[in-house]
């Protein structure tokens, strides 16, 4: 039998990152969202879909080969904001400095990838890449009721730093609680 799993690219972040992060809902009791768990905040590089066992083998071997690559950096989380910007909300999210590493490791990624990734990946220069971290999800009918005075002001600045080592194999799970996510194997950068 031949399993499919949801498979996605990501950067998993610190413990104690995850907990301050996590513990941001707090401040914002009254808006109507889905928070993320606090175990599931990641940074995704690049989302495959779905993969047979076969196919999940070979990109494991791939993304070991694409971390040895790329050396260990440090990525900076500076602002926690509705978005994405520019359009209707639909999530409270961390957003990071674009970082010419993550950008080169996410090309990297997503041109190596590519046959996996299908529709969903351009497969080509993607120099406008920048880390984000969805804290929650906005319901939409919810957010669209409360009167403007009552949305709260989401424009937080951060400074958290932290050295991305690895990059993670991930499968999801669509569970009723939410997503499962299951870390499958990570690659070390530099490696």
């Amino acid at each position: 039998m031949n399993n499919l799993h949801r498979i996605f690219i990501s950067i998993n972040l610190p413990e104690k990152l995850k907990n301050e992060l996590g513990s941001f809902r707090e401040r914002w009791p009254e808006l109507p969202a889905r928070w993320a768990k606090t175990e599931n905040l990641h940074i995704t590089l690049i989302f495959l879909g779905s993969a047979n066992d076969q196919e999940v083998c070979e990109i494991c071997k791939t993304v070991a080969q694409v971390a040895k690559r790329h050396d260990p950096f440090d990525l900076n989380l500076n602002r926690i904001l509705y978005g994405p910007e520019g359009k209707r909300p639909r999530m409270v999210w961390v957003e990071g400095e674009r970082s010419e590493e993550l950008g080169q490791l996410q090309r990297d990624l997503e041109n190596t990838l590519y046959e996996f990734a299908g529709a969903d990946s351009k497969g080509g220069e993607n120099c406008g890449f920048a880390a984000h971290i969805t804290l929650a999800r906005l319901f939409q009918a919810g957010f669209r009721q409360m009167e403007v005075e009552e949305i709260p002001v989401i424009d937080e600045k951060i400074n958290r730093v932290f050295l991305v080592e690895s990059i993670e194999i991930v499968e999801s799970e669509m569970k009723r609680g939410g997503p499962k996510y299951t870390v499958l194997e990570s690659a070390r950068l530099g490696e």
